[in-house]
């Protein structure tokens, strides 16, 4: 599995509308637009999943700073949680 972070999405893009822009570079397993919690209203990012590493590689170089509803998106390999710098001041 290959896990993509796809930054810059327009707020109105949906979890399909997702896994459509991806799918065209490879399969894609999973698809999922990270919304707040209490409204429910898009972030403005989101994860995409590939089964194989080789066609996430290839959809991340072709997808980075292409256009999708008017805004630049940016596209690069997820990293585990335990990698992200904490908040905690």
């Amino acid at each position: 599995m290959y896990k993509v972070f796809v930054g810059g999405l327009p707020f109105a893009t949906t979890d399909d509308e997702l896994r459509e822009l991806f799918e065209a570079h490879g399969k894609v397993a999973s698809a999922n637009v990270v919304r707040d919690r209490e409204s429910g209203r898009s972030k403005g990012f989101g994860f995409v999943e590939f089964e194989n590493e080789d066609e996430g590689k290839a959809a991340e170089k072709a997808l980075n700073g292409s256009e999708v509803g008017g805004r630049t998106i940016s596209v690069a390999q997820a990293r585990p949680k335990e990698e992200r710098p904490s908040n905690n001041w």
